[in-house]
Formats: structure tokens, C-alpha cells, sequence
């Protein structure tokens, strides 16, 4: 019994050796449990560099057909963006007349930036200096990325001012031409009379040329509108009356306006002839 207790004993020692080892493992096992845990341990971040904010982008330049006059005839499109933008351009006289504003002023909204245009329309100067400094006005606003839409009466790339805007200014910035109708297609709708058919060729040809071109394109057009005529009227009548051309031309100022004016070409003065006033020669083509 006692060699049994004692080897009971020694069981007990034994086993208690091994719990002691037991509880060593344990020991040793949260020990590895804890370098485990620092080895899973996520590395530290580093601070967020500072927030840099991007750069504004520029704005778009639009130029704006607007038509002949009546404000009715402004596009869709036209409309949408002249009432959407920010920043709104349009060339005016040294006089402080404005015809570009006021064929859309209705449409115009008080918190809109208007950047008028001074311009010369005078042939003892040039205009192209005005040009520059409105163009760097509007630039000024685009680099701040302001839309900026530029007003021109009739078609913008047809004889209009924005011509000399885009030239200088498309390359520096993203633009859109929005088409307007041009006066002298809405001469001929206002005086009645088809311009040209088949193959007829339309000629249009400023009044300020010199007489000997004029007469050359006159003789030889099939269907012409002679525009700007204001003082070089007294010339284009004579030219039509030697070409015989007098009885086909047709008189019109300021079409499709409040103040449009359709009179014979015998009975004006001269001294009354505004700048916005064409002379229509239709096509003597008579189709069946």
C-alpha cells in the first residue's frame, strides 16, 4: 500500500511536474499568442498630406447668334444658353447705343455680369485694339471659369462681330458657335421673294467696296444682297442703274424689327440710308 502510495506520489508528482510544464506551455503559448498579435499588428500610418485643391477650370466661350431683330426669332438653343450663363458680351457704339442687348433684354437676368463692348464703327479708325481689350476682359472671366456668352446680331461667323473675339480667343479656350439667322435671309422672307433656285449662285457683297469690284460681282450675279449700305448708297444705285439692275432691286432697313422699313429705292435720300439697310436682287429664274 505504501509502495502503491508512493507511487502514487510519484503519479502525483509526475503529474503535477507536467501541469507545471502545462502551465509553462500556456505561459509560453500566450507569450507566442501576444507575438502573434503584434505580428498581425497593422503598421502605423502616416499623416494625410495637407489637401491641395485643384485648379478651377476655365469657362467656355459661346458666341450667339441672335438673329435679325425680332427677339422671336432667337433659337432654342441660343436662348437656353443666354439665360444660363453667368457672364454675357456685346459690342456697343461709342454713343452708348446697344441694338445687340436690346433684341434679347427681355431674356436677360439681373444677376448676370454684363461686359459691354465699345467698339468705333468708324472707318477714320480701327476697331481691332477695341477688340483686344474686350477680348482679355472676357478672357479674364473665362480663366476664373465663367461661362461668357458673346451676343452677335445675325449669324456670328456671317460678317458679326464675334468673328474677331473667336480669332482671338478659340485657341485659349473651348468655344461653341451657335448659328442665328442672318438678316439677309430675313430680308428676303420680309420682302416676299425667293432669293435663288437650282442653280442659281447667291453672291453677297458689302457696299464699302470700291465701285469698279462691286460693278465686276454685280454684272455677272445671278441673285446678290448688297449690305451696309448707309453712305455708300448713292454709289450702289447708279451701278444698279447702269447694269440695269434698278427695276429687280428691292429696299429694306432693319428687317424684322419694330422700325423695318420697305421703301423704292428711287425715292430715298441718300443722307437717310441707315448702315442696317441691304438692297435684295432676287433671281430672274422662274422655274416651273
Amino acid at each position: 500500500m505504501t509502495e502503491a502510495g508512493i507511487g502514487s506520489g510519484e503519479w502525483g508528482v509526475g503529474n503535477r511536474d507536467r501541469k507545471q510544464e502545462g502551465a509553462g506551455d500556456g505561459e509560453q503559448g500566450l507569450r507566442g499568442a501576444e507575438g502573434a498579435g503584434d505580428a498581425n499588428q497593422s503598421p502605423k500610418l502616416s499623416s494625410p498630406a495637407p489637401h491641395t485643391p485643384h485648379p478651377t477650370p476655365p469657362g467656355r466661350l459661346y458666341g450667339l447668334g441672335i438673329g435679325p431683330g425680332d427677339p422671336e426669332l432667337l433659337t432654342l438653343k441660343a436662348h437656353r444658353i443666354l439665360t444660363s450663363v453667368p457672364v454675357i458680351a456685346y459690342p456697343t457704339m461709342e454713343s452708348g447705343k446697344v441694338l445687340a442687348r436690346a433684341i434679347v433684354a427681355d431674356f436677360i437676368r439681373p444677376e448676370q455680369i454684363e461686359v459691354p463692348m465699345p467698339l468705333p464703327f468708324s472707318v477714320e479708325r480701327s476697331s481691332q485694339p477695341y477688340y483686344d481689350t474686350a477680348a482679355e476682359t472676357i478672357a479674364q472671366h473665362l480663366t476664373a471659369g465663367r461661362d461668357v456668352a458673346v451676343l452677335c446680331e445675325g449669324d456670328p461667323l456671317l460678317y458679326g462681330s464675334f468673328m474677331y473675339i473667336f480669332n482671338r480667343l478659340a485657341g485659349r479656350f473651348d468655344t461653341e458657335v451657335v448659328p442665328g439667322i442672318s438678316s439677309t435671309f430675313a430680308s428676303a422672307a420680309m420682302l416676299g421673294v425667293p432669293l435663288t433656285y437650282r442653280n442659281d449662285v447667291l453672291s453677297i457683297m458689302p457696299a464699302t467696296l470700291d465701285e469698279a469690284t462691286l460693278r465686276d460681282r454685280l454684272a455677272v450675279a445671278d441673285a446678290a444682297i448688297i449690305i451696309k449700305l448707309g453712305r455708300h448708297f448713292a454709289k450702289v444705285r447708279t451701278i444698279l442703274d447702269d447694269l440695269g439692275l434698278l427695276s429687280r432691286a428691292l429696299y429694306i432697313e432693319r428687317a424684322t424689327m419694330p422700325n423695318q422699313q420697305i421703301r423704292p429705292i428711287a425715292a430715298m435720300n441718300p443722307a437717310d440710308v441707315p448702315y442696317w439697310a441691304l438692297i435684295l436682287i432676287p433671281s430672274q429664274t422662274r422655274p416651273q
